[in-house]
């Protein structure tokens, strides 16, 4: 069964009211113990960042496996349907891809669909599933399977009922991987399926595969140049209203990197930073109903000469131009890390869905309002000061 909280302003309200404003500063830093063991619960992020914010949630309250990671969410003609990959940790072979469906307002428990078994004596772990909802056919998944990330292989499966029963899985084309952590993006055209993909198997590269009949059949572009700088991994496509493509990916460059392509993904610029920083870990980003964007990440500079940083806060922007973005909302910032991998779409009635890795431990579940998101510009990739909100310091 899954559990359903408050968001931090009706939290802050009811605090507020009963015991006053020193209760609540405590709320923020008491949130470590008992029932603080929440998704968002223990944000010190204040009213002005979770304004939008119309629910946190986790997808399950207890699992067959102790660690999970890397979830992915599609809305079926019969609701939500969010999968990811758990299991003892991440590389362990017995890592299997699990899929929860919101039924009646609640999420299902979590069901293997998906696993590495190769034989009687040899099994691999599963990767980074990507669900995708056919615009009135199945619903795809797709997944990796292997040792690690620059040996391992593109799968899919599908389902024909909206998540509850799957086709048996089937290996990808040689070379081909699918969408390697976010979703892929429907052409103008209704048929053209371009999946954003990367490898790690000779640094660092990303390149598009496409579909035109949702994975019977693969074509290939790239890998795209990574100009001067070290590469980048996970892209997600952006679509802009001159139907240019735009990609943002997660990188060892300190920043977020972006590529443009004029022809729907023919070809594709060398890559660039933008002005977003970039923690090495993953990002998504999606294209909104008005032409606008949304982007989903760890708003973190690693320290200086250094690539790595702390996956704690998470961050949504939200931008227009895809070039100038400004900060809307803080979904997580405990300095207990990690908050990471997410993944974000935007619903039928408008609303965006976002999942994503709660401490390794659980997948977090947050709904947002985006006519109701405060905004303020992100200036030489500062994420904006608000008066009262201090940012974490992550813990070791």
């Amino acid at each position: 069964m899954s559990v359903r909280f408050l968001s931090k302003r009706q939290l802050g309200s009811l605090i507020l009211g009963a015991l006053g404003t020193s209760l609540l500063l405590c709320f923020g830093s008491c949130g470590q113990t008992g029932t603080a063991e929440k998704t968002g619960a223990d944000s010190t992020a204040g009213v002005y960042w979770k304004d939008g914010v119309i629910s946190q949630e986790f997808l399950y309250d207890t699992a067959p496996f102790p660690s999970c990671h890397s979830a992915t969410i599609a809305q079926t003609p019969a609701g939500m349907v969010a999968a990811f990959f758990g299991g003892t940790k991440e590389r362990n072979p017995d890592v299997e891809i699990y899929v929860c469906r919101q039924v009646a307002g609640k999420w299902t428990a979590p069901v293997s669909v998906a696993n590495g078994i190769q034989n009687d004596t040899l099994r691999y772990p599963t990767w980074n599933p990507v669900l995708y909802q056919v615009p009135g056919g199945d619903l795809l998944l797709f997944y990796k399977v292997g040792p690690k990330p620059s040996q391992w292989k593109g799968w899919m499966t599908s389902s024909r009922d909206n998540g509850v029963t799957w086709e048996k899985p089937h290996p990808l084309p040689e070379g081909f991987l699918g969408p390697i952590k976010n979703q892929p993006v429907l052409l103008a055209d209704g048929k053209t399926l371009l999946c954003p993909s990367s490898t790690e198997n000779d640094g660092w590269h990303v390149h598009i595969e496409k579909t035109t009949d949702f994975g019977k059949t693969w074509e290939m572009t790239g890998p795209i140049d990574n100009g001067k700088l070290t590469g980048a991994i996970q892209p997600a496509i952006l679509v802009h209203p001159d139907h240019s493509l735009q990609l943002l990916c997660r990188s060892k460059d300190r920043a977020i990197l972006q590529s443009w392509s004029k022809d729907n993904g023919q070809t594709w610029s060398p890559l660039t930073k933008t002005n977003l920083p970039n923690n090495n870990s993953g990002i998504d980003a999606v294209t909104l109903k008005d032409g606008s964007f949304a982007l989903v990440y760890n708003h973190v500079l690693p320290p200086p000469g250094k690539y790595k940083g702390a996956r704690t806060p998470l961050n949504l922007a939200v931008s227009k131009d895809g070039e100038n973005w400004s900060a809307a909302a803080i979904i997580e910032d405990s300095p207990i890390s990690q908050y990471s991998y997410p993944y974000i779409i935007q619903a039928s009635d408008g609303k965006l869905h976002v999942v994503y890795t709660w401490r390794r431990k659980k997948i977090g579940h947050t709904v947002i309002d985006p006519s109701k998101l405060k905004t303020l510009p992100i200036k030489d990739s500062i994420w904006p000061a608000i008066p009262g909100y201090v940012p974490p310091v992550p813990e070791d």
